[in-house]
């Protein structure tokens, strides 16, 4: 008999976790669980639409589904399909890879307006998840507040200020597209808590900001005096510096002098929104929008023998899709020899019905030839009856 593993999230670190685990014994089967009828995770759904080259990892994952014992099962969710009890039942080991895509809180008053939206909601909006097909109203929206000093925020500001032109590429859903070509945009704040030094850009998205057609990138040259170069140049400390050096490029640019600003604002923490202002420990600041990039959670899993987490399940969300690819490898070798030690189960095949690999191969060659005609990668299903009717032949 073969020992059977469930993987419970089909997103990098799921995917990477199977890798790992065909590498330490090809004789595994392996049932990777996601509750869409698509896989990729947040590569489909969390990484911004414009940044193509790395959605391209998608194609090692679809290579990965091709193996005889590997299965994708789509349309599966646990606490409606499967309990965790059912779960753990049914296979050997069982690896959560379901990251953390809940947005964390502000914990200020006046968060729960509805001008106020989380990172995650809205990068899924963009990128059409099934889940977030309505985005917020930006028909009247001129000035828009982005809290935060990673990636994330960066990918929502650039996002926002960027060109129809700019995005015609990108695989952006094109009512999100449309919403934001027609918004009356004039000014992005990217809000900082503490100074420059400490925000997580890297430096090549931080640089991108300063090349945008529609847009301006400004900075406070007072906010990024008082940083000398540090005496012991690690990876980390330079990457700091070459961030102070681009943002110090910024500081001289003229606010106004395109269509869209980008203000970076540092040692700034946010108190309270309310209608059209969100006030700070500095001042308050008219914003008709203002979108948190804080950090996600996750939703709770059994802690249990059997049960291994990978990614952000199991360190927080944190790091890069070649992080996740370590990380999960390293649990896998883990599992592997934890198997090694115990018999196979048996009993009856766990799934129950489920979108599988030639459900998600149909979804994937309609939203590719849709996209072809338009110039695009793909153009999107964001509705759950259409992917799933899709899929299902229909």
């Amino acid at each position: 008999m073969t020992h059977r593993v469930a993987i419970v999230g089909a997103g990098p670190s799921g995917f990477y976790a199977a890798d790992g685990l065909l590498r330490a014994n090809p004789d595994l089967h392996i049932d990777l669980i996601d509750r869409l009828p698509t896989p990729h995770g947040l590569v489909r759904a969390g990484v911004a639409p414009d940044h193509q080259g790395t959605k391209a990892v998608s194609r090692q994952f679809d290579r990965l589904l091709a193996q005889p014992d590997v299965r994708f099962a789509g349309n599966i969710e646990i606490g409606r399909d499967l309990s965790w009890d059912e779960v753990r039942a049914g296979y050997d080991a069982v690896i959560v890879a379901t990251g953390m895509v809940i947005d964390r809180k502000l914990g200020i008053p006046g968060e729960g307006q509805p001008q106020v939206w989380g990172s995650w909601r809205f990068v899924a909006w963009l990128n059409g998840h099934p889940d977030f097909r309505q985005g917020p109203d930006l028909s009247q929206v001129r000035r828009v507040a982005v809290i935060g000093n990673g990636n994330v925020a960066l990918d929502v500001a650039r996002l926002l200020a960027k060109s129809a032109e700019e995005m015609a590429k990108s695989d952006i859903v094109p009512t999100a597209a449309a919403a934001i070509a027609a918004a009356p945009l004039t000014d992005i704040h990217v809000i900082g808590r503490r100074g420059p030094e400490h925000a997580s850009f890297t430096s090549n998205e931080l640089a991108e900001m300063g090349r945008l057609a529609r847009a301006v990138s400004v900075a406070d040259a007072a906010a990024l005096e008082g940083h000398p170069p540090a005496s012991d140049p690690t990876p980390e400390r330079l990457r700091k510096a070459k961030n102070l050096e681009i943002l110090k490029g910024f500081a001289p640019n003229k606010p106004g002098s395109k269509p869209v600003t980008v203000h970076f604002r540092f040692n700034a923490a946010p108190v309270a929104c309310r209608p059209g202002e969100l006030e700070l420990t500095t001042g308050k600041l008219p914003v008709d929008l203002v979108i948190t990039c804080i950090g996600y959670i996750g939703e709770d899993y059994p802690k249990a023998e059997g049960v291994f987490a990978v990614g952000w399940a199991k360190r927080g969300p944190s790091g890069t899709i070649p992080t996740n690819r370590a990380d999960s490898h390293a649990v896998a070798k883990d599992v592997a020899a934890w198997l090694k030690e115990r018999d196979p189960k048996s009993g009856p095949d766990p799934l129950p019905l489920c979108i599988d690999a030639d459900g998600w191969h149909r979804i994937d060659k309609a939203e590719t030839a849709a996209g072809a005609a338009l110039g695009r990668p793909r153009l999107k299903l964001t509705d759950w009856q259409a992917l799933l009717e899709v899929a299902q032949g229909g």
